[in-house]
């Protein structure tokens, strides 16, 4: 029996040609990752907040790189997309931002993101946030993207808001974090234009 839709995104439109690198508001840089920033990586996750809002530890500068060698392969899967955010004179590294869930059939993904403590409050994750959003409509052609971050979290919910994500609604007791479950809010942003029908047949070139 025939489908009477096409796919938003075919196969291949990540995984046929390079990871992007792409610039961000505030002199920031999203770039893939590299074997290097393991003992950057390490350190983040050395960090107190990052164990409040993550169920992920990191125990050795090794198990990190091996982390970075998935996330290389995940972009190789489509299953996933994950970003270094780094300055882009310094080159060091600030952050992290991610589509994951990626479901090209219906053209959707959730973004995540991290900011190395140093620095934090200075906007990293909204305008890393933000470019990776505009790349993920304007240039890969994603029709929806979520956002999930736990209520307590009012950071989070900062970040979301001023990349243009709208709050929907909160799914209750939905993500079990290490202090146990937390409710969470949905936040999302459509393409503009995005509710015309029509599947992207081919990849976007650069």
């Amino acid at each position: 029996m025939p489908f009477l839709i096409g796919p938003v995104l075919t196969a291949g439109t990540l995984a046929g040609r390079p990871q992007p690198t792409f610039p961000a508001d505030g002199g920031l840089v999203l770039r893939p990752w590299r074997a290097g920033d393991a003992p950057a990586v390490y350190e983040v996750f050395q960090d107190p907040v990052m164990h409040q809002w993550h169920a992920r530890a990191a125990d050795s500068v090794a198990e990190v790189t091996g982390w970075i060698h998935a996330w290389h392969q995940a972009w190789e899967g489509e299953r996933e997309a994950h970003w270094a955010v780094a300055g882009a004179d310094s080159g060091a590294l600030v952050g992290r931002v991610a589509l994951r869930e990626l479901r090209l059939d219906d053209g959707t993904a959730e973004v995540a993101y991290w900011t190395a403590p140093a620095a934090r409050g200075r906007g990293v994750a909204a305008r890393a946030t933000a470019a990776l959003t505009h790349w993920a409509f304007d240039e890969a052609g994603f029709h929806r993207l979520e956002l999930l971050h736990a209520v307590r979290n009012e950071a989070s919910c900062r970040v979301a808001t001023r990349s243009g994500f709208a709050l929907e609604g909160t799914k209750r007791s939905a993500v079990r974090q290490p202090d146990g479950w937390h409710d969470m809010h949905l936040h999302a942003q459509v393409r503009a234009g995005g509710d015309q029908p029509g599947p992207r047949t081919a990849p976007p070139g650069g």
